[in-house]
């Protein structure tokens, strides 16, 4: 099956937040995103509400629901008691847990599964509960203890951080290195029974190569190299587009 694409609606919100006004519209490009054959939406709704809003949640759901019953509805966040309880209120299909302190700019680490997978097994069982598909942010750098440690954990899936590669996008020998790392953690991850997904500075450009390295990636969720191609392309066609890239017939 092709790699399937989630739209990370952040950066569209960040740049309505700007101004006291109701455009650009989350919902809006949300729908035109899926009507041009999106699988999903991706928020992460962080603490200061400072792109996302916690009012955004209920309005994404309902446009899924009502609108796109095939797409799938993908949060993200750090396992916070309030996080989880506004997971809970939400239902998305899939939860994805990221170990971000909430002063950070955007996330840019995995979870430490040799420090924290004792923690995360509650919590994933409690989204699990619920009937949410649960995946956890991890570094792509071939650690395969990492990887059985996060399985240990109950999660359905890992993503794959793959910021690293993407700022390789000027350094095509460092950018070959960490794709051999991705696609080592990924390797062991299905030896594991995890799905993989990925996420971070992923572009039309560096698609391919990921996607040839990991053919079996469930998906990949991209938001701010999505949104600066819609300005210059729309966001129909920049879908369309990474579409393409996933191997996906458009």
């Amino acid at each position: 099956m092709p790699t399937k694409l989630s739209v990370n609606l952040n950066a569209i919100a960040m740049l309505r937040n700007r101004r006291d006004l109701p455009w650009p519209s989350v919902e809006g490009l949300g729908r035109i995103a899926l009507q041009a054959g999106a699988a999903g939406l991706t928020v992460h709704p962080r603490p200061d509400q400072r792109h996302i809003r916690f009012s955004d949640l209920p309005v994404i759901r309902a446009l899924i629901d009502d609108e796109f019953p095939e797409a799938e509805f993908n949060i993200e966040g750090y396992p916070s008691e309030d996080f989880l309880a506004l997971c809970e209120k939400t239902e998305p299909e899939q939860v994805t847990l990221v170990p971000d302190d909430p002063s950070q700019a955007t996330s840019d680490h995995g979870f430490d599964f040799r420090a924290s997978s004792e923690l995360l097994k509650p919590i994933v069982a409690r989204l699990k509960k619920k009937g949410m598909r649960v995946s956890l942010f991890a570094d792509g750098d071939g650690d395969v203890e990492a990887v059985k440690l996060a399985k240990a954990t109950g999660a359905d899936r890992i993503e794959l951080y793959t910021g690293p590669y993407g700022g390789c996008f000027d350094d095509p020998e460092r950018g070959a290195k960490i794709l051999d790392d991705l696609g080592r953690t990924a390797d062991a991850a299905l030896a594991e029974g995890l799905g993989v997904n990925a996420g971070h500075d992923l572009s039309v450009a560096n698609l391919p190569a990921l996607i040839k390295r990991i053919p079996k990636l469930a998906e990949v969720s991209i938001g701010h190299g999505l949104t600066a191609d819609a300005l210059e392309y729309g966001m129909a066609e920049t879908v369309h587009r990474f579409r393409r890239a996933c191997g996906q017939p458009v």
